[in-house]
């Protein structure tokens, strides 16, 4: 660990204590889930930041707060004070982040999944977690995609896949011109019509299902996942290599096995990309799809 004058920075950026330009001072990161906090917690964060900082806190672009300049000397009375209010701080390094997710399905009316409760399970498995690199899981309720899934070296996408039921489709057209991705078309032989469907190309979005005036098109709601996605000094975004998913334990398997398999084979300094495009791709779809006995 790196010491200097009786300070261990590892440490103290490994508990969410990142070093400052201005000597023996600090940018405290808090830990929060799925971009939620309580007016409690918000109301003891501004109290934090007006004792021990300089009266204002950031917001990181993954829904983090962080209070900028905290002294080493009240390091732990603030770690104290916040933690008493249920307000943790987050972590650094490389471990699993903190969750980011949208609103998800309890406010979304855009959403197919819902995000806060899955963010919370997710942290309560792996936040902290000890790994080759920084691990990063984003969540989104819909394939308009506000949280970036791809970004994230897990992602999880809420999505539909359409089924149509039922035969009173009016051929009205409004599906298929909502289908950005020609997957709806509506064909005519013999005076007869035809709605036609390529699941290949559908990106899972639902805008057919919701536009459908007769109720023809119905969804089944699901996970679209992502791995190895980055969007720091190098970009790339993750690769969906498994079947929309129906069921929230699914991705729980998923998460299990592509942890486990950056436990084993990730270098020190390596993103789960970098991973995967070192060992091969096809070697991890074997490993989920084992997991999950697709």
């Amino acid at each position: 660990m790196t010491k200097q004058n009786n300070i261990d920075y590892a440490a103290l950026k490994k508990g969410g204590f990142m070093r400052q330009v201005q000597k023996e001072c600090f940018s405290m990161r808090l830990k929060v889930i799925g971009g939620q906090l309580s007016c409690k917690q918000l109301e003891k964060i501004c109290e934090a930041a007006a004792k021990y900082g300089k009266g204002y806190v950031h917001l990181t672009s993954r829904q983090g707060v962080e209070v900028p300049f905290i002294n080493i000397k009240d390091v732990e009375a603030v770690k104290h004070e916040l933690a008493e209010a249920g307000v943790p701080v987050g972590v650094c390094g490389p471990r699993v982040r903190t969750i980011t997710a949208c609103q998800g399905g309890a406010v979304c009316p855009s959403a197919a999944v819902e995000t806060t409760g899955l963010a919370e399970e997710l942290d309560k498995r792996y936040f902290g977690r000890e790994l080759p690199h920084k691990f990063k899981i984003g969540i989104t309720g819909c394939v308009n995609n506000c949280l970036k899934a791809e970004e994230n070296d897990f992602g999880v996408k809420g999505s539909a896949l359409p089924e149509r039921r039922g035969t009173s489709c009016s051929f009205c057209g409004v599906c298929e011109a909502v289908c950005a991705y020609n997957a709806i078309k509506i064909t005519e032989d013999a005076d007869e019509k035809h709605l036609n469907f390529d699941k290949n190309a559908c990106t899972y979005c639902g805008k057919c299902i919701k536009s459908c005036p007769e109720d023809v098109w119905q969804g089944k709601n699901g996970y679209l996942l992502s791995f190895g996605g980055m969007f720091g000094n190098e970009i790339k975004p993750g690769s969906h290599i498994l079947p929309l998913l129906f069921e929230k334990e699914q991705v729980f398997k998923a998460a299990d096995a592509v942890i486990r398999f950056y436990e084993l084979n990730g270098k020190s300094g390596e993103r789960l990309g970098k991973t995967i495009a070192r060992i091969g791709i096809d070697c991890l779809q074997k490993e989920l799809t084992a997991a999950l006995g697709l």
